[in-house]
């Protein structure tokens, strides 16, 4: 914590305002990189269509550096998938599971990553006490746990989620074509549930996820296909304990195909600079407290100046082909765990 403005600043990710880069310059140490990743994938383990080797293959062969194995209650050994497709800062698989509960005929998914063993959903009388005991199943078993697709049968709600302790990931972003990201019909979005959630002082943070199930189908947009969304993640080195840290400190940022180029947060100001693709134009949104625009810009160099009075502020980057990229949440005021 330092101050700010008079202000309490927690800075997300808990880094005591190192800058951050993508190209691995600036104040933070120049060992660190960032590897992009997925954290939500499907095999024939579950309902996935193809093979634990197929999958593994195909994210290294489009550019991924880890990838967690996520079938319905099955926890998939990587072992064998490492010693074949694993290479040293270049790929890794990381073992997961995705518990997968029911709270009065709800759906209740949450990954459990680099969990030791498998874990069993622990349900509860109501969908706040059934996350939270699936959170507790996951952390005893070892593991970092994100809950996933909020919004997939109108299940989850902010409310929900502000009961919650321990938890500390969620899916801002899920590739599934049925899960309700958008919200609708006065149902709130993915976003609005964030800003609800963070605007009660809870600090958590967003994932990006493909939630692939469907590697056979490319041409079928109902089908559940890979690629759609992923975190890039800032880790000293490509194993799994570093990457799982820097997921549960909050050190990626979440995308569908934006990249950044620089991003850096010190005690006075946020600057991202978004990486040139072509004639592609873009928009930098920072909101605040209760989903409150702060300042919008339309260029590729955004720099934000921190008050210390907006309760916290994140950023939203869309381009001009409907590509996003969300950064995590600075805290401004006591994070509430």
């Amino acid at each position: 914590m330092v101050r700010a403005a008079g202000w309490m600043l927690a800075i997300v990710p808990a880094l005591l305002l190192a800058a951050r880069r993508v190209d691995g310059q600036g104040s933070a140490p120049t060992t660190t990189r960032w590897y992009k990743g997925n954290t939500h994938t499907h095999t024939l383990n579950s309902d996935g269509d193809t093979s634990p080797d197929d999958v593994a293959r195909w994210y290294r062969q489009h550019g991924y550096q880890f990838l967690v194995l996520s079938d319905h209650n099955v926890l998939t050994s990587v072992d064998g998938l490492n010693a074949l497709l694993g290479m040293d800062e270049q790929y890794l698989l990381i073992p997961g599971e995705e518990v997968t509960d029911r709270v009065d005929g709800k759906p209740l998914h949450m990954n459990g990553l680099a969990v030791e063993r498998v874990v069993l959903p622990a349900g509860g009388a109501t969908m706040a006490e059934a996350i939270q005991r699936d959170v507790d199943a996951i952390r005893a078993a070892h593991g970092l746990p994100h809950l996933n697709h909020p919004n997939f049968g109108w299940a989850v709600t902010a409310a929900d989620l502000k009961r919650v302790e321990r938890d500390r990931l969620f899916e801002i972003f899920n590739g599934h074509p049925s899960v309700n990201n958008e919200g609708g019909g006065g149902m709130p979005s993915l976003e609005e549930i964030w800003d609800d959630i963070l605007s009660s002082g809870k600090l958590l943070y967003g994932l990006a996820t493909d939630d692939a199930h469907h590697f056979t189908r490319p041409w079928d947009p109902t089908a559940a296909r890979p690629g759609r969304g992923w975190v890039m993640v800032r880790a000293a080195h490509l194993e799994s304990g570093a990457i799982i840290s820097a997921l549960e400190r909050g050190d990626f940022y979440a995308t569908t195909g934006v990249v950044l180029a620089e991003y850096e947060v010190s005690p006075r100001e946020i600057r991202i600079v978004v990486k040139p693709d072509g004639t592609t134009r873009v928009r930098v949104r920072f909101t605040g407290r209760n989903g409150r625009l702060l300042q919008e810009f339309t260029t590729n160099t955004a720099v934000y100046a921190i008050r210390g009075d907006e309760g916290y502020v994140r950023a939203k980057v869309i381009d001009s082909n409907g590509l996003v990229a969300w950064t995590q949440p600075v805290m401004l005021g006591p994070a509430r765990k």
